[in-house]
């Protein structure tokens, strides 16, 4: 009896993928509240991990090196977040007063608007009656919101367990991984998790720094302009840098607004200047040196994968991105048949005009 191959057709095979898609994708979303602490956990754990594997071969007990893993970093987290409080408690006392000034700002622009464009200054009070309105009416949800807090706070509560729990586990885990494939399989499957963890420690290692040098960088040159919460507001950009492309847009228009509410309009022109000069150093310096050479993710597919992300499962989603979509890279890389696939999301960009080699030839003659 002669076994013959089925060939499935291109149609039929393109559409069960894009089923498949659709299926993985709806199951992200669903089980969202699951994921999202549970990545975030197994992030931090990888990058915790060497440090507490560094405690135990100093014959220190596994739970003794984890906690004291956690010790340190609860105690620098702690420090950064009192440093953002007592930021975002001077913003607080002030805000009536940057409140009324923003408004006394918009009022004349909006006069000095209708005289310039000959627009009836009444149809534009009468437009910014409605949209306050509409969000007059949209605080009814405010039950959805809290919600939507507690969820967060319960988020919170539940990382530091998962990462405790998972470098607990961490050799079990290990040898399961292994026990899923075959023997024949072992020294590929050995060569992408090492890959995995390497890439993802590096990966945020760097972010991190990163993060460290771009908020001094903004802090100082908000505090050379004289604008005030520039220590905060320095943070907030870096960590808004984080998110590829849609982050920076975000940081200097918030720089703007503040520069316009506090000092002037031509502060604008100068922190918009002095913004550009740091998205130049950390666009040509910074992450060409610590953060892409981990993670070379073209600019194409980092900003689809922030928007993806962003519609899955919000702003955790942009910022887990990324580091995601380099693991996918990464097993793209390592599959003969994905290989293609992990081309396109790289980088590497070819040339443009490819000589065929018999010109070579030719002007080699």
């Amino acid at each position: 009896m002669i076994n013959k191959e089925v060939q499935v057709p291109l149609f039929a095979r393109f559409t069960l993928i894009l089923i498949g898609l659709f299926v993985f994708f709806i199951i992200l979303y669903i089980t969202r509240s699951i994921l999202i602490p549970l990545v975030f956990a197994t992030i931090i754990a990888i990058v915790l991990h060497p440090a507490v594997n560094w405690l135990t071969r100093l014959k220190i007990n596994r739970i003794v090196a984890i906690t004291i893993v956690f010790l340190i970093a609860s105690i620098i987290l702690w420090g950064f977040g009192t440093i953002i409080v007592r930021q975002v408690q001077r913003v607080s006392e002030s805000w009536p007063v940057l409140s009324e000034k923003f408004n006394s700002i918009f009022t004349q622009n909006i006069a000095d608007a209708s005289v310039r464009y000959d627009i009836d200054p009444q149809k534009i009070h009468d437009w910014i009656a409605t949209a306050k309105a509409e969000l007059i009416s949209r605080q009814r949800r405010i039950g959805q919101s809290l919600v939507v807090l507690g969820n967060g706070l319960v988020i919170l509560f539940l990382i530091p367990v998962y990462v405790f729990m998972l470098l607990f586990y961490q050799p079990l885990l290990h040898d399961f991984i292994f026990k899923l494939f075959s023997e024949s399989n072992q020294g590929r499957v050995s060569k992408m998790v090492t890959q995995t963890k390497i890439v993802i420690q590096r990966y945020l290692v760097g972010l991190v720094f990163e993060f460290i040098i771009v908020a001094t960088l903004n802090s100082t040159a908000l505090l050379i302009l004289g604008i005030p919460y520039a220590i905060l507001l320095g943070i907030i950009g870096a960590l808004l840098n984080i998110i590829p492309y849609i982050g920076g847009i975000i940081s200097v228009a918030i720089y703007m607004v503040v520069a316009l509410v506090t000092k002037s309009p031509d502060y604008m022109i100068y922190v918009l200047g002095a913004y550009s000069v740091i998205q130049f150093v950390d666009n040509n310096y910074i992450i060409p040196k610590i953060v892409a050479s981990k993670v070379k993710i073209n600019a194409l597919f980092s900003i689809i994968a922030v928007i993806a992300g962003n519609a899955l499962w919000g702003i955790p989603g942009m910022f887990l991105s990324i580091p995601l979509l380099a693991i996918v890279k990464l097993i793209f890389d390592n599959n003969e048949s994905l290989k293609p696939w992990g081309f396109l999301l790289g980088d590497t960009m070819p040339p443009l005009i490819k000589i065929p080699p018999i010109l070579k030839k030719l002007n080699l003659k």
